[in-house]
Order: structure tokens, then sequence, then C-alpha cells
């Protein structure tokens, strides 16, 4: 029985995109029940109703209060039967409502080596640091904004010449294997 995945996502969905990919692989054990977003443009939904995918749109901007959007969303990985969240380029900060229905099943992919660079631009922050590795960790979601624990994490050397772009190119890639393998090894724990 492979484990029922909610994909959180409000962008381009390639963290998803990757996770599809690998959900595809006969001795995975996951498969994608949902793939929500906040943002009704998000090109990774394109992405996900091409290949087939249930998805769902809760826009944050049709409601005056977080709980609600959230209670929202928890409604929408009940109906598909989500056993684990993954966010994915989701960039809403959770309450405690939404993290606590979903503690120690709920993950995020983070474009940083944590507890360095929490929050946003980490790889023009990275740079400004003159840090000679960056990469990505995989963390359980609590409350603090990217403080929950690391599960695991990718490092990738920083360049002489990096510009953001090419530093963010390279931990992407290590983000896309490191997720999945981390979802593959907590499915079979579960």
């Amino acid at each position: 029985m492979k484990t029922r995945l909610g994909i959180l996502i409000s962008g381009g969905g390639s963290n998803m995109r990757s996770i599809a990919n690998a959900c595809e692989q006969s001795n995975f054990p996951a498969q994608i029940s949902l793939v929500l977003s906040n943002n009704p443009d998000a090109k990774g939904l394109q992405f996900a109703r091409e290949l087939g995918l249930q998805t769902s749109i809760v826009d944050h901007r049709n409601f005056s209060a977080r709980e609600d959007f959230e209670q929202e969303i928890q409604r929408h990985l009940i109906k598909a039967k989500v056993e684990m969240v993954c966010l994915a380029g989701f960039m809403r900060i959770l309450s405690p409502f939404l993290v606590g229905e979903w503690q120690g099943k709920m993950l995020n992919i983070h474009p940083s080596l944590l507890p360095k660079f929490r929050g946003l631009d980490t790889h023009r922050r990275a740079l400004d640091a003159k840090e000679k590795t960056h990469g990505c960790s995989v963390h359980f979601v609590t409350t603090g904004l990217d403080q929950g624990p690391v599960i695991a994490q990718s490092a990738v050397p920083v360049l002489a010449d990096d510009t953001t772009q090419a530093l963010q190119a390279r931990v992407l890639n290590a983000e896309h294997l490191l997720y999945s393998r981390i979802i593959k090894q907590l499915c079979r724990q579960l």
C-alpha cells in the first residue's frame, strides 16, 4: 500500500515534478493524492493536471483569517485521504492549527543548510556571506519558520564565479534528489 501524499505548491512546482517522477517508479512507496496551491496561477498546477493528478486551489486572498484558509486546506487534504504533506515551494507561513494537524507528517524542503539562512533569498545571502558550501535541507515542519528538526541535507560547493542563479540551479538539482529520497525513507517507516 502506497503512502498518499499531498503536495502544497505556490509556483512552478519543480520539486513536485521530481516527486511525481519518483512516484512513477514501481518500488517507490508513495503516490500523489493531491497537489494543492494557494496561487491559482501556479505553473505547477498545469503540470500536475497534465499528469492526471488531482489538483485544488485554495487562494489565501479569499480568506480574512489564516486559520480559515488553513481549515479549507485541511478539508481538501482529508477529502483526498492524504497521509503525508510535502511543502514544495509553498510560500505561506503556517499557523499552529495546520502544523499541529500534521505534526510529524509534514515535510518541507528549504534551500539552505539549516540552521543557516532561514526564510527567503537564501542563495544571495549565502553568496554575500562568502560561504564555501551551500545546499538544501529537508525538515519536519513546526511553528517556527524553517526551524523544525532537520531530517537530511545535501551540500553543493559555492564557486568563485557563482551568480545567484547559478547557485540556485545547483541547489535545486540537489533538492530534487534529496526530497524524493527522504520521502521514500519516511514512507517505508510508516
